[in-house]
Formats: C-alpha cells, sequence, structure tokens
C-alpha cells in the first residue's frame, strides 16, 4: 500500500534478509494525497512496484453493494488485498510471500495460528471472508438490480477470487506473516519507515475518529470502514489504535480511555461528500443504512430519543 507496515516488511526482506521482493499493490478505492505520495516515496527508494486497479464500474457497485448487504463498503477491497498478490505470485512462478502481520493474533482473534507462520488455505473463507465472498456480492447485486447478468460474470471478478487450492498447492506458493518472525510494533514500523522509505505522516494532523497520524492514510473509503464498525460493534478507529498502543505500552490504559471518548464517535467528514458520489447514494440513505445497524446491534440504546452506546469503557 505504501503505508509503514508493507514499507518495513519489504525494505527488511530486501536489505536485512537479501532477498528482491516484487511489491504488490491492490489499489484503494481513491488515493489520498498523502497515500500515494507515500507509495511513490516507497518506490523511488528502490523497489519494483505492481499495482493492481481493478475494473472501477464493477468495485464501485461491488462496494454499493457490500455498504447495504453486510455494512461495510470495504468489503471490496478485502477481496482484493487478499487475493491480487496471490494471482500475481502465480503469474511470475513466485513460491513465498509475505504480508505483514497475523490479525487474528495481533488485534484479537483465533489462535489457531498463534505458533505457525502461515495459515492454511482452507481457513481463508472463515477469516478472512466470513461466508461473504464475491458470489455472494454479486448474486445481491443482481437481486437488487445494482448489477446487470453480463457484469455479475464480467472475466474481471477473478481479481476478487482466490486461487483454487489445487492451483496454489500445486504451485508450491505460500504466504507467510512477517510478525511470526519479527516482534511487530506499528509505532516502530512507522519510524522505520519514514527513516528508509520516505514515509510521511499526515500533514494535516490526526486522522478522524482517532488520535494518530501514521495508520491507514491511503484510502478515502477508510474512515467509513471504521464507521460503520463503530455503528456495529461500537469499537471505533480509536479504540483499535489505542488498544494496540496499550498492549505495547505506548500509553496507559487510563490514556487509552480518555483517548476513546474524545474520537471514537468522531464523524469522518472529510471525504463524506466523496464517498456519497462514489457510492451513487444520498445522504439520506447512508444515515438510514447506519441506523439499520445500530437498531440491529446490542450496543445501542435510546436516551431521551438519542442512541447512546449501552456500555463505555472506563
Amino acid at each position: 500500500s505504501g503505508g509503514k507496515d508493507s514499507a518495513f516488511v519489504a525494505h527488511q526482506l530486501k536489505h536485512r534478509f537479501g532477498m528482491n521482493p516484487l511489491c504488490v499493490t491492490w489499489a484503494p478505492f481513491d488515493w489520498t494525497t498523502i497515500g500515494f505520495s507515500n507509495l511513490k516515496n516507497f518506490v523511488d527508494s528502490g523497489f519494483f512496484n505492481i499495482i493492481g486497479q481493478p475494473n472501477g464500474n464493477l468495485h464501485r457497485k461491488l462496494a454499493k453493494i457490500s455498504f447495504r448487504a453486510i455494512g461495510d463498503p470495504w468489503q471490496p477491497f478485502t477481496y482484493g488485498q487478499k487475493t491480487w498478490a496471490f494471482h500475481m505470485a502465480k503469474k511470475f512462478g513466485i513460491k513465498l510471500m509475505f504480508y505483514g502481520e497475523n490479525g487474528e493474533i495481533e488485534y484479537g482473534g483465533s489462535l489457531k495460528y498463534k505458533n505457525k507462520p502461515n495459515e492454511s488455505i482452507e481457513d481463508w473463507d472463515d477469516h478472512h471472508f466470513r461466508g461473504a465472498d464475491i458470489s455472494l456480492m454479486t448474486d445481491i447485486g443482481l437481486e437488487n438490480g445494482i448489477l446487470t447478468k453480463q457484469e455479475a460474470c464480467d472475466p474481471d471478478l477473478f481479481a476478487y477470487n482466490s486461487l483454487s487450492m489445487d492451483e496454489i498447492k500445486g504451485s508450491g506458493l505460500e504466504m507467510h506473516w512477517m510478525s511470526y518472525y519479527q516482534k511487530w510494533v506499528p509505532q516502530e514500523n512507522f519510524y522505520y519507515a519514514a527513516t528508509h522509505t520516505g514515509f510521511r505522516c499526515n500533514d494535516s494532523g490526526r486522522s478522524e475518529s482517532t488520535y494518530t497520524k501514521y495508520t491507514s492514510l491511503d484510502d478515502k473509503m477508510d474512515g467509513f470502514h471504521w464507521l460503520l464498525g463503530y455503528a456495529k460493534f461500537g469499537l471505533g478507529r480509536a479504540s483499535r489504535d489505542a488498544q494496540t498502543d496499550i498492549r505495547r505500552h505506548h500509553i496507559t490504559r487510563e490514556e487509552g480511555v480518555r483517548l476513546v471518548h474524545l474520537y471514537d464517535h468522531e464523524f469522518p467528514s472529510k471525504y463524506f461528500q466523496w464517498m456519497l458520489e462514489y457510492l451513487g447514494i444520498s445522504e439520506e440513505y447512508f444515515f438510514e443504512v447506519v441506523d439499520f445497524y445500530k437498531n440491529g446491534s446490542n450496543v445501542w440504546e435510546y436516551k431521551n430519543g438519542k442512541q447512546v452506546l449501552t456500555k463505555i469503557v472506563t
């Protein structure tokens, strides 16, 4: 992505371990200025990079479908983030791939692969797509009229599909997490990338809905991924950042609680109009969907005519 973590991994592989990494980027919905600048700086520091830019019409429609269907317009990016590098590895005959961290371990999830460098491909659907793969999105798109029959079977959809188990096993391809071999400290990755690959943090200060200014900078859609997560689970972007920083002793728990109270609920207004235009929806429809997921959650209640969290971290 040109972010701090991928820059850290690529630079370590090349300069510490003597490898020759081919870097692959699955493009964001729309680049932020700082995001594209960081990717350019990374490439200029000495790396070969391939950008996968999906079919724009399909990508936009898939985001609109997933926004309503699962409460997250981000889902099409998730597909490509997991699958595109595998397609490129197969194309170029590469046997070993590296991703950054095992999110299940680093952020709280399954411990199944705690002591392994990679995961079983049989578990991908459960761990990464949660049963909502691209075929489900295209079926829903057909039902609600967002996709035509021709679009629902467009050859460009290959990029959102994983390689088959037979293809992966036959090619000998393996994906490993760098976090299995190297202690994963996002803040240290930031300092490393700033020193070695020209990474810069937000010029305007902290990102919306959180207190950090060096994480998830490249995509204009990012804030709405976190907003919908907050609507469904009561945990926002500041909560995720604070949890990470508390576990690594960068801040105290008390400091983390204060930061969550300050920023978790903040609305990501900077790219709001862009998002509405990108998805082709009205502001009224957007909040209708947000409220739908809030009302379906067990973490919100009405007090004095307003929705508030049933429990607030203290």
